[in-house]
């Protein structure tokens, strides 16, 4: 059996070792996860509900525990760390109302009755990455369950061990064994097989659009329900008549919150040209004052980079040529540490106002005026989120409904609310997570006609 060894990314020491599975465990859990459906799709709502609200209470018990560990291994500043865990304690809590409001219609036909039902679809592959493990983790088991499904889940093989406890306090919570899953292992096996098995119905997928295509590619052969939630290159648009202060005050937590490694980061600023030279001016002073420093104190608003390859990675588009405009601080010694870096790029060719960076690295560039900024914002492969800044509710209202992203905020970075969807356009997605309506993906839609005239 192979392992993977766990590296603190603020100290770079090892944590622990962590054993992968090979395709044959894979199947096996797969297999038993397939078998606990069969009982699992049968429990009742309102004790399925009791099941969800009980798991969520045992999160909430071990929230402190659970954030501890995420600034052990992901390097998340403690205070993020303590969001993240009781985001997945409000997930659960939001889709226990779920399985007794799984409503189907009924349609009215000649000569008979039509119903719907919502029906689970079987066993579900998630797959997360590693830049927020414990949210996007929740995003996808709690509405799994509430719906019936049973869930295999793969954690990123740098960032597992909330994953991994998470598991143990479902079985605490009392959740049938062979209900939730969590597999450690590489995508190229375990995430592989999760595409390539039968078995498994739908795959949940979070992370880069490149893998995104080819578990879309791979899911194609059986037919296969994926849901993707992939990169981003999101827009912060500034316009004259905002308040220029508090728009450059957000402006460093939109994009180097989690130093920059989230796919709503806002690594794009536009600024309306009458404004710019203010707004940089305000953005200077809110960068200097950004705290970078060891995730564990309270006063931290970022860590450390995952890992010493994705610190390569985003040195590579902050080469010694580049229009730096002014950085930030950061800690000396051991650590993946990587100061805010604010670019000033000539144009939109620029690769890193182009490319998903995935590092604490913001451009920005003026535009002339509201056809400008949209024309700007739109001139990307991705779609996922972004923000809008005017005090003019007509400009907000046209802009935001031009701007080609599936989450906009006027007049703040606010992307992410449990009970609102969450998705993305163009290639940064495909379909629905949270809200309402995510249950849909993970259910069929039954048709029933019943003849009253025979």
């Amino acid at each position: 059996m192979s392992t993977y060894t766990i590296i603190n990314p603020t100290t770079e020491t090892a944590v622990r070792d962590v054993a992968l599975a090979d395709i044959a465990q894979t199947d096996a859990i797969i297999m038993k996860a397939a078998t606990a459906f069969e009982t699992w799709r049968k429990v009742n709502p309102g004790d399925r509900a009791r099941l969800l609200r009980k798991f969520a209470a045992i999160v909430d018990d071990h929230i402190e525990e659970l954030a501890q560990l995420e600034v052990l291994n992901s390097g998340h500043t403690i205070g993020n760390a303590r969001w993240e865990a009781g985001n997945v304690r409000d997930v659960l809590n939001y889709y226990s109302a779920a399985p007794e409001r799984l409503f189907g219609r009924q349609i009215p036909v000649p000569n008979g009755i039509d119903v719907t039902f919502k029906e689970p679809l079987g066993v579900v592959g998630i797959i997360v990455p590693w830049n927020f493990p414990m949210p996007i983790a929740g995003w996808g088991f709690g509405p799994a369950l509430a719906a019936g499904n049973t869930v295999v889940l793969k954690p990123a093989e740098l960032t597992p061990l909330t994953a991994i406890r998470l598991g143990e306090l479902a079985l605490l919570a009392g959740i049938p064994e062979g209900v939730f899953n969590v597999i450690p292992g590489k995508g190229s096996i375990v995430g592989e097989r999760f595409v390539t098995n039968p078995i498994v119905r739908k795959v949940v997928f979070t992370g880069s659009t490149t893998v995104g295509k080819q578990i879309m590619r791979g899911s194609a052969d059986q037919v296969k329900r994926v849901t993707l939630e992939l990169g981003g290159k999101s827009a912060n648009i500034i316009f004259a008549n905002a308040d220029i202060e508090k728009a450059a005050a957000g402006a460093p937590g939109a994009v180097f919150d989690n130093a920059g490694q989230d796919c709503c980061a806002r690594s794009r600023i536009l600024v309306e040209r009458s404004v710019y030279e203010k707004f940089m001016s305000h953005f200077e002073s809110a960068v200097k004052k950004f705290r970078v420093e060891d995730p564990s104190l309270d006063s931290a608003e970022m860590g450390p980079l995952i890992s010493a390859g994705q610190l390569a990675r985003v040195k590579e588009y902050v080469p010694d040529n580049s229009e730096v405009a002014f950085q930030g601080s950061k800690p000396e010694g051991p650590g993946y540490w990587f100061a805010p870096t604010v670019l000033t790029p000539k144009d939109e060719s620029d690769r890193a106002y182009r490319e998903e960076i995935f590092g604490p690295v913001v451009s920005v560039l003026p535009f002339e005026d509201e056809a400008d900024a949209i024309r700007i914002a739109n001139n990307s492969e991705y779609g996922l989120s972004g923000s809008i800044w005017s005090r003019d509710i007509g400009q907000a209202v046209r802009v935001s409904r031009a701007v080609e992203a599936g989450n906009l905020s006027v007049n703040s970075n606010s992307s992410v609310r449990y009970w609102t969807p969450f998705g993305g356009y163009k290639q940064s997605g495909l379909g629905r997570e949270l809200g309402p309506d995510a249950l849909d993906s993970f259910t069929e839609t039954k048709n029933v006609f019943f003849d009253t005239q025979a």
